[in-house]
């Protein structure tokens, strides 16, 4: 749903799945999004992490998956989502995660896009990755402050959800979905202000003190952190 999310779980699964082509594309990159497209269109197979700007009048062949990690803010984008697969008379598939209580989408699309749908119940011996993506976190800033600000523009989006009374930000477990992030801590913003969370367990590491793999930026943010002192 947002430029975040792409940019933080695009290098995740490029640490995560190896011998597979992972790129990402959002509406940020302006002129390189074009590259990127055409590069992934001549693969022969691979990953397009991307956000809603890909979701339409976009022609890609023998698109196998499209995965819809968050609802689309309205049901008519949910419709075009799909139809980056099954495209002139091939055959493929399309999935949205939906939590729980928010299962009355499945109702909603039925009725509002007559597009009905089935579950698919959740896979067995699923490998537990999160561990990894700590652990990639602790050992590159750029990789944790892309994790955080993921996290913050997630719910900000939730929050603004044109099917609010179905995605209800106050029912989110803010716990779980930092977990689901693989955070090292919680973030700082007005949504959590006031809240405890006895559920998640902050690392004991002191986050300062994670740098960058990149050698200038870590310079840079030690000239920064010397001038505040």
């Amino acid at each position: 749903s947002t430029c975040a999310c792409v940019e933080y779980y695009g290098k995740a699964l490029e640490s995560l799945i190896k011998q597979v082509t992972i790129m990402s594309i959002h509406g940020k990159m302006k002129h390189k999004r074009n590259k990127i497209f055409t590069e992934f269109r001549k693969l022969p197979g691979g990953i397009l992490v991307c956000t809603d700007v890909m979701a339409r009048g976009i022609d890609i062949p023998e698109v196998h998956w499209v995965l819809q990690y968050d609802p689309p803010s309205s049901a008519s984008a949910f419709v075009h989502r799909c139809g980056r697969t099954a495209r002139i008379g091939n055959v493929g598939s399309a999935l949205v995660f939906l939590l729980p209580m928010e299962e009355s989408y499945v109702n909603f699309l039925s009725i509002n896009q007559k597009c009905p749908m089935q579950e698919m119940k959740p896979q067995t011996n699923v490998l537990d990755l999160l561990p990894k993506l700590k652990s990639l976190a602790l050992a590159d800033r750029a990789v944790f402050e892309k994790g955080m600000k993921a996290f913050v523009s997630y719910v900000q989006a939730y929050a603004k959800h044109e099917c609010n009374l179905i995605f209800r930000i106050k029912d989110l477990d803010f716990a779980s979905l930092a977990r689901g992030f693989a955070l090292l801590k919680m973030p700082k913003m007005p949504e959590l202000r006031g809240k405890c969370f006895p559920d998640f367990t902050p690392v004991t590491v002191n986050t300062d003190s994670i740098s960058f793999k990149d050698k200038n930026r870590e310079k840079q943010r030690q000239q920064k952190l010397e001038q505040q002192r």
